[in-house]
């Protein structure tokens, strides 16, 4: 299916581009902090630290995430391991992309998750993300192409596969040590049931030239925030839970599906499924730290 709109990212972006981004950016980001905005009173560092190998040991013992206590403007967030992506947001190398990825509850989904930065992280446009986004919703006209792109939101066409000029852009992002953040479930998943992944992951993680580090999040309460019924109006007062997984990198998996000649096609496949692997990990843990409506 064809783009509607013209490609809405300029070769070498002018400076009025990025500031426009920037502005967008920082606006919408302050805006979720404000809807769904965690407590100031952050949770002690989780022991430990740095990311494992797939297939790895974790590099700490395994321990309840820490909480930040339940706060919040308009509704309450509770994130757990919070100041593991807030560090990798801030302190990574320049050549360390950061992958992360997460289930889909609600339309808005991103940006309220980003609830869970800080206003310098918002704010600070090489240190946000970008994301894959589905064309057929947010680039039907040039003006909403624009604000979204603008928000570092890269039109993805559904049924054009994994080998799209979306996709490409996304991959180079990770190749310029940026952060992407995907919903891999690759829609709105309104029963949460197991949806396989879509198998794009597994071809941004086999293309990268360099070695992402991969953060797997759960979420619960987005779509109590928005539900997914009409009138489609946002809610405050809500519950809203973030888990921050522990990071890890396929580096040593891919390597050694290399070396045995895997085809492409298999090893996207290899790659995806071992990601979801540790995502359903985390989605076990994390449900129970959800509280029940």
């Amino acid at each position: 299916m064809p783009l509607a709109v013209r490609w809405p990212f300029p070769a070498g972006p002018p400076l009025p581009w990025a500031l426009a981004s920037r502005l967008v950016t920082g606006l919408v980001g302050t805006y979720s902090c404000v809807w769904t905005r965690e407590s100031p009173a952050g949770a002690p560092p989780a022991a430990g630290g740095g990311w494992r190998a797939a297939g790895g040991d974790p590099p700490f013992p395994a321990a309840p995430p820490g909480p930040v206590p339940p706060s919040g403007y308009l509704n309450r967030l509770r994130v757990h391991n919070a100041e593991v992506l807030h560090d990798l947001v801030e302190r990574r190398g320049p050549r360390t992309p950061l992958l992360t990825l997460s289930n889909h509850q609600s339309c808005m989904d991103d940006p309220h998750l980003w609830g869970s930065l800080k206003l310098r992280h918002v704010w600070s446009l090489h240190k946000m993300r970008w994301t894959p986004t589905a064309a057929d919703i947010c680039f039907t006209r040039e003006l909403h192409s624009r604000f979204f792109s603008l928000g570092r939101c890269v039109p993805v066409c559904r049924g054009d596969g994994v080998y799209q000029r979306g996709m490409d852009f996304i991959l180079e992002k990770l190749n310029q040590g940026d952060w992407v953040h995907v919903f891999p479930e690759g829609k709105v998943n309104m029963g949460q049931e197991f949806v396989r992944f879509k198998w794009g992951i597994g071809r941004l993680l086999a293309e990268c030239r360099l070695d992402p580090v991969i953060l797997p999040l759960w979420h619960g309460g987005m779509n109590d925030v928005l539900p997914n019924a009409p009138p489609y109006v946002p809610r405050v007062g809500q519950r809203i839970t973030v888990v921050v997984g522990r990071p890890f990198s396929v580096r040593p998996l891919l390597e050694r599906l290399r070396a045995e000649g895997t085809s492409t096609v298999e090893m996207r496949k290899a790659l995806t499924d071992f990601v979801q692997r540790e995502f359903e990990a985390l989605r076990g843990q994390a449900r129970a730290l959800h509280p029940a409506p």
